[in-house]
């Protein structure tokens, strides 16, 4: 499949309630093994440490323009570690910095909210998000074996330490932060 290269503007904000359903949906057609309705409802709604965002796009349809979801980010802000938990990117608009986006947007949370280190884990088998975090900056420290299932497969355990905001953004941002993101209070 061919991607178009060109650069997708969109707007980044926090996920509500009512958008689980399109997240949902984005988290079942991005991963073998999604998480449930009830889990990302869990982290949305439940889960002190967690943070939602997602990656809005302007779409043109029948009945005029509407908001899609393009991309959502989860991530936890334990003390002053950042954890990335589930990043997902709607496949027809990857490699056009959606995903870079929404991490360097969680970054910047985490930063404010005095964060000094990040981690993640990732399935050994995905390199395309493998070579995201590792150009922003994370390197690998270990091995969980058979960690994920459905296929079972090794996750490669990545750090970044300490906690930067990514160098070197190319013809700039391609989403913006919107709305209650821009406030550290509202996160």
């Amino acid at each position: 499949m061919t991607h178009d290269r060109t650069r997708l503007s969109c707007d980044i904000r926090p996920a509500t309630p009512e958008m689980l359903p399109e997240i949902l949906s984005l988290e079942e057609a991005c991963f073998s093994s999604p998480w449930t309705r009830k889990m990302l409802e869990s982290e949305l709604m439940g889960n002190q440490f967690a943070h939602f965002l997602v990656a809005m796009q302007q779409e043109a349809s029948s009945t005029g323009e509407k908001s899609a979801i393009v991309g959502y980010h989860c991530f936890w802000i334990v003390f002053e570690e950042l954890r990335l938990m589930n990043l997902a990117v709607r496949e027809s608009v990857r490699r056009q910095g959606i995903g870079t986006a929404l991490a360097a947007e969680a970054f910047r949370v985490a930063l404010n909210h005095a964060a000094t280190r990040a981690v993640l884990e990732v399935r050994a088998s995905n390199t395309p998000a493998r070579f995201l975090y590792t150009t922003m900056g994370f390197i690998q420290v270990g091995t969980r074996p058979q960690y994920y299932s459905n296929p079972l497969e090794d996750a490669v355990l990545m750090e970044m330490n300490p906690l930067v905001m990514p160098s070197g953004r190319q013809n700039g941002p391609p989403c913006r932060a919107g709305g209650e993101s821009t406030s550290t209070d509202s996160l």
